[in-house]
């Protein structure tokens, strides 16, 4: 009678509970507009800074436009904005996580001017007009990007694990827990007619979000019993708790890059110099690039930009033992201008 009795008291749980609970609703995207908003209004002629104010704001809006189609729901779901996460040598950042009576969805959140068409190899290409003139460019893969972010949380995942959950859960990691890429963008048009069906099905604009994850859970299986209210939010706190922090200081940050430091190189060019170290950095030590640092880290340096060791740590880029192996020299290629 227990199971039966389980079974019942979870179907009138989910019957009963239709709230979207935010567990984590901050971002480091409105720390960083915050930021930059300040240091505006303070050097409203600064040009650099009111470029990096607008680029920040098109993905702070983004962002916006996913929590707010979450909140209108009425499916019952615990949401994470913004969570990041280590293992080992291996980084993620989520946009958002979203903890339904069923599957958990990672949500990696694009808010880009202009168009996305998707080919039948599943590669993806922007489209926008500049200057008069229509521009193509090829662009990451932000499902494979999503994807990758979901194999981080796998790994910690089968840390903890064990038995027969262990053996069991790990089959089906990937169908309980599945991956979107949301356009959030009104006026992009998503251009997939001859992508792969998986791709499609997987990469939805921002309107369609609610539709189609009640559509998975109409759609799933029998055997697929529905948690609790109570469950769903012991996942959402799981995944809290494995999370790092980010502190980072972006009004000091900005400021030192766009109003003290004239000499000050571009993001290209820091990047570009980060590159050739670690290729240089693996050919020397005889080991794979991604052991320096991975893309997604190489991102966030040249993002942060950290100036001392300290500043390197305290920004949880890179684990211990690349932060010991390579960040004095990774601080040196940064300050080296």
């Amino acid at each position: 009678m227990g199971l039966i009795s389980d079974v019942i008291d979870s179907a009138r749980d989910a019957k009963r509970f239709k709230d979207t609970i935010f567990y984590k609703e901050n971002s480091f995207l409105q720390n960083k507009y915050d930021a930059l908003k300040r240091l505006n209004d303070e050097y409203p002629n600064n040009k650099d800074l009111k470029n990096e104010l607008f680029i920040t704001k098109q993905g702070l809006d983004g962002e916006n436009e996913i929590a707010y189609q979450l909140k209108k729901s009425s499916i019952g779901m615990y949401v994470l904005r913004d969570m990041r996460f280590q293992y080992g040598d291996l980084t993620a950042q989520i946009d958002f996580i979203v903890v339904t009576p069923i599957f958990v969805y990672f949500i990696e959140c694009k808010n880009l001017v202009g168009n996305i068409t998707i080919t039948d190899q599943g590669n993806f290409i922007r489209e926008y007009v500049l200057d008069g003139q229509l521009v193509k460019k090829g662009m990451y893969s932000p499902l494979r990007q999503v994807e990758a972010q979901r194999e981080v949380i796998r790994k910690i995942w089968e840390t903890k694990a064990q038995g027969l959950q262990k053996l069991f859960g790990s089959r089906n990691f990937n169908y309980y827990r599945r991956v979107l890429v949301v356009a959030a963008n009104r006026d992009t048009i998503l251009k997939n007619a001859y992508a792969p069906e998986e791709i499609k099905k997987q990469v939805i604009k921002s309107d369609s979000l609610i539709r189609y994850i009640e559509n998975d859970l109409k759609n799933a299986s029998k055997d697929d019993r529905p948690e609790t209210q109570k469950d769903m939010a012991e996942t959402a706190m799981s995944y809290i708790e494995a999370s790092i922090t980010n502190d980072i200081d972006y009004y000091a940050y900005y400021k030192n890059k766009y109003i003290y430091n004239s000499n000050f190189l571009s993001n290209d060019i820091i990047k570009e110099k980060l590159i050739n170290f670690r290729k240089t950095r693996s050919n020397e030590m005889g080991i794979p690039a991604y052991y320096v640092f991975t893309n997604d880290e190489l991102e966030r340096l040249v993002d942060i930009r950290p100036k001392t060791f300290d500043e390197l740590q305290k920004a949880k880029i890179l684990s211990q033992i690349k932060l010991v192996t390579h960040g004095k020299q990774i601080i040196e290629v940064i300050n080296n201008n």
